[in-house]
């Protein structure tokens, strides 16, 4: 029997998928290299929801024949070794980009109305936060989208259904592409830090991206602005964004994703009242966890028989000899 490694449960729907491929089963609980390497040294797969793999831990497990995300970042997957090694990384494309966009949009109301802190306050009993006047309507401003793939179309789409104005940066995106959905081209980043309202980001953490928005950037911002990542921990300088939120430069920010997860209950982004952070769920809602679970699990219980799946990051693994045989 193929064993296969998972460095937390899957959704119930994953692990039936799993189960009806007759995979044994190992959860480590996780993703840490150095916790999984005990059970990964004879695995066929593994399957990490939260955590990472290297090339050193690749080299260590002779049976490893592929790698499953449940989801589409793969930046804490050394996917070159991978690729090397002829070992598929299996992802989910498309079933939690709803979800995901979905949770931005929750967020840009909750800033804009300052939900969240009004809410710490009525419990204090301090009615009077009422009149604060920090929330503000989403009518007629401009919401900015770095990055505009299918998660940053979605978005697009719902912020023009409330009447609001759309602006986009992303260097793979077409002008044409972009002014067909009703939106406008940007084809400098900072144009769209100066002119939106609320700032969304839906880009993966590459070495271009990290720390893409910095003191400079946030300091270009409106002092109204909102900033939002439910994109990718270090795409946001979290140093920066806190120094931002505490002298008031932007109005109020979101994330759902973080360098360090899980967040540290001490971490200084937790003083800051003009800040919303979840962990790292936006794409965890019902529907977007089965969706993902068990397109993963298909994959990754798909390469282990032998088949070439097709949904993966990096399709030249399949050039590899051991794909030869």
């Amino acid at each position: 029997m193929a064993k296969i490694v998972i460095s937390h449960r899957l959704h119930d729907d994953g692990m039936a998928v799993l189960e009806k491929a007759g995979l044994d089963v190992a959860i480590t609980n996780s993703g840490d290299p150095a916790d999984m390497l005990p059970e990964l040294l004879n695995a066929e797969g593994v399957i990490i929801r939260i955590g990472s793999i290297d090339r050193a831990t690749m080299l260590k497990c002779k049976n490893l024949k592929v790698i499953g995300r449940p989801g589409v970042g793969v930046d804490d997957i050394d996917v070159a070794a991978a690729t090397e090694l002829g070992i598929p990384v299996v992802i989910a494309p498309g079933a939690n980009t709803r979800s995901v966009a979905e949770h931005a949009m929750a967020m840009m109301f909750a800033c804009a109305k300052d939900m969240v802190h009004c809410d710490k306050e009525m419990r204090r009993g301090n009615f009077a936060v009422r009149s604060s006047y920090k929330a503000y309507e989403l009518f007629g401003k401009t919401l900015g989208l770095i990055g505009c793939g299918h998660i940053g179309s979605i978005l697009a789409n719902m912020a023009l259904s409330i009447g609001m104005n759309v602006i986009i940066y992303d260097p793979f995106l077409q002008k044409e592409t972009v002014e067909k959905q009703g939106c406008k081209y940007r084809a400098d980043i900072n144009d769209v830090l100066k002119e939106a309202d609320v700032i969304s980001i839906h880009t993966p953490l590459t070495p271009q991206t990290k720390n893409m928005i910095d003191e400079a950037e946030l300091k270009m911002m409106k002092s109204t602005g909102i900033l939002i990542n439910c994109a990718r921990g270090g795409i946001v300088n979290e140093h920066a964004l806190y120094k931002a939120l505490q002298e008031n430069w932007i109005h109020s920010a979101a994330t759902d994703v973080l360098v360090h997860e899980p967040i540290s209950a001490a971490d200084p982004l937790f003083k800051c009242e003009n800040i919303i952070v979840t962990p790292h769920m936006a794409g965890q809602t019902r529907e977007a966890a089965s969706g993902v679970a068990t397109m993963a699990a298909e994959g990754v219980a798909a390469v282990i028989k032998g088949k070439k799946w097709g949904k993966v990051c990096n399709p030249k693994a399949y050039e590899h000899p051991r794909w030869k045989k």
